[in-house]
């Protein structure tokens, strides 16, 4: 029976590339981790919302009035839901739809960078569209519904990419967004934030070439934050904030 060296096979196994998805991305087994640990941190944080009587969610909340101030509440409202249960249960499961499709596609890295910018697009898109002298301006706002909608964005183009239809996610995507003009309360602004960055990453992920798949999975995000950032002062600077 032959014996291998353990240090002779952690070599080699370094030496063999491992297997890329059209987009780039690692082809993994095992569970869509960062899927799932967005679910957990969602979850933990909603019911520190309840157990802390609201606290927490004052504490993480976006509102356009302190966001200059205290900037970490354009993502952390993302990880925040109001009190009644279909909220977040509706954003886990459109989250659990999609998730674990393009973490596989893209790869966990570049799916970190597409949830998180999307989710602050959220934020940003809320803002652009406040008025500095209405009520929208000191309301907060929770949900991760920015970085969903970023999600539904993003899977067009890899759809388009794949040669299969994206119809039904279009439709799926016009009647959420026709939902808040029937229903109060909700930050449709946000909807529309995420959407936008979801559906530029998206398209920017899926069709670039295999050779620098690499380079746009940093170029890309790098520049979509430094526009989400420059949108922001822009604003601020255009209400005297600045």
């Amino acid at each position: 029976m032959g014996i291998q060296c353990v240090d002779c096979v952690k070599e080699a196994s370094r030496a063999v590339p491992s297997a890329r998805t059209m987009f780039g991305g690692t082809v993994r087994g095992g569970r869509p981790v960062v899927t799932l640990t967005i679910v957990g941190l969602c979850v933990v944080s909603w019911v520190l919302q309840l157990v802390t009587g609201g606290e927490w969610t004052q504490r993480w909340a976006f509102a356009p009035s302190v966001g200059l101030d205290e900037p970490w509440r354009f993502l952390t409202a993302a990880f925040l839901h109001s009190r009644s249960p279909l909220h977040i249960l509706f954003n886990m499961y459109a989250l659990w739809l999609t998730g674990p499709f393009l973490e596989q596609a893209f790869g966990r890295g570049r799916f970190i960078a597409l949830y998180v910018l999307s989710a602050i697009a959220g934020s940003v898109g809320y803002l652009l569209l406040a008025d500095p002298m209405g009520y929208a301006w000191i309301t907060p706002v929770v949900g991760a519904s920015g970085a969903v909608f970023g999600l539904f964005g993003a899977i067009i183009p890899v759809l388009r990419r794949t040669g299969r239809s994206a119809a039904q996610i279009v439709v799926l995507i016009a009647i959420n967004m026709a939902i808040p003009f029937f229903v109060g309360g909700i930050a449709w602004q946000a909807h529309l934030g995420g959407l936008a960055v979801g559906l530029a990453m998206g398209a920017g992920f899926a069709f670039a070439p295999r050779e620098r798949q690499a380079l746009v999975g940093w170029l890309l995000p790098a520049g979509v934050a430094v526009v989400l950032l420059a949108a922001t002062l822009w604003k601020y600077a255009s209400v005297g904030w600045l």
